[in-house]
């Protein structure tokens, strides 16, 4: 049986539709930085994105003086990089993440389509080599921390999760009989599954009964509720005040949602997170300019601290490396 050939077809990926900035609704904002924020919810941008975007539009106008952006294009735009490059001296990065924000916001937002915005180029960013701890310095660095804070800097060295994947995890999210955290809407908006350290599961088993006492007491004072994914909580109005879907680490108290105003639980701020971290690596006395995200960057041997120090051996951070 002669075998078939396939034709060699696109990607798939090029095969989807992509809508034009014409196809794009009319906005309803009056303000421009308000037509920012609707526009990135209603294209599903996330809530940092959100932010860093209307901070560097902000920053745009103000540099040229309070002038509607409608009334300035690539030159104004090209100066403003220029500034950011040669009188602030931003990173590479920086500098990519304004133009980002300017290039989305006059083709998404303005919806100018206009040969500048293709001829900008991008800052050529050069790779650096990460910072790596060793096992030794992990085991110093969570001697330093306690509470949920240790077992989030656990999680991080021992599944590879980002520090928003962590915050994120919800009740449901935790599997101990596949012993698995299940990561929703990850880097690029994509699920996946991590191995749960066996030595964790205690630890993790004592911050969800602290985290039910949380809710316990919000489903008794009537102020149920966490963000759900969505628009979730229209179609399924008691979701959100469900305990499958509480958070694994809540914030102790009750803060305004910034995009709908509601007042409800909210997760572990990461602020909080890494400010506990930076206080750890300076009580270690380790002059790596470590971050949380740092963890991430397994040490090289790739195992677990086995020994060593009280917060690895009563927490548990025995097993080998699950990232």
């Amino acid at each position: 049986m002669m075998p078939v050939q396939l034709p060699n077809l696109p990607p798939r990926a090029n095969l989807r539709p992509r809508p034009s900035p014409s196809e794009l609704p009319p906005l309803r904002s009056v303000r421009v930085l308000d037509q920012l924020r609707e526009r990135c919810r209603f294209l599903h941008y996330s809530l940092r994105t959100e932010e860093v975007y209307a901070y560097w539009v902000k920053a745009f106008i103000r540099f040229h003086g309070l002038r509607h952006p409608a009334e300035l294009g690539g030159p104004e735009v090209e100066s403003f990089l220029m500034y950011l490059a040669n009188d602030r001296a931003v990173a590479p990065s920086t500098h990519s993440q304004a133009l980002s924000a300017l290039l989305f916001f006059y083709s998404k937002v303005l919806q100018h389509d206009l040969p500048w915005l293709k001829e900008i180029g991008h800052p050529h960013r050069q790779r650096r080599l990460p910072v790596v701890l060793s096992v030794q310095e992990v085991g110093r660095v969570l001697q330093g921390m306690q509470g949920e804070h240790l077992l989030l800097a656990q999680l991080l060295y021992g599944t590879g999760l980002r520090i928003a994947e962590a915050l994120h995890l919800r009740v449901k999210d935790v599997d101990f009989g596949q012993r698995a955290l299940i990561v929703r809407e990850g880097k690029g908006a994509k699920d996946r599954v991590v191995m749960l350290p066996q030595s964790l599961a205690r630890t993790l088993r004592a911050q969800l009964a602290q985290a039910r006492l949380i809710w316990a007491s919000d489903v008794e004072a009537g102020t149920a509720g966490v963000e759900m994914p969505h628009a979730l909580d229209r179609k399924y109005p008691r979701m959100g005040a469900s305990w499958p879907w509480f958070w694994l680490f809540p914030q102790d108290h009750h803060s305004i949602d910034p995009r709908s105003g509601v007042v409800r639980r909210h997760h572990l701020y990461d602020q909080t997170f890494q400010r506990a971290f930076k206080r750890a690596v300076q009580a270690a006395g380790i002059a790596k300019p470590a971050t949380p995200h740092t963890l991430r960057h397994y040490s090289e041997s790739r195992n677990m601290p086995s020994s060593g120090s009280k917060a690895l051996s009563s927490g548990g951070l025995q097993a080998s490396h699950a990232g």
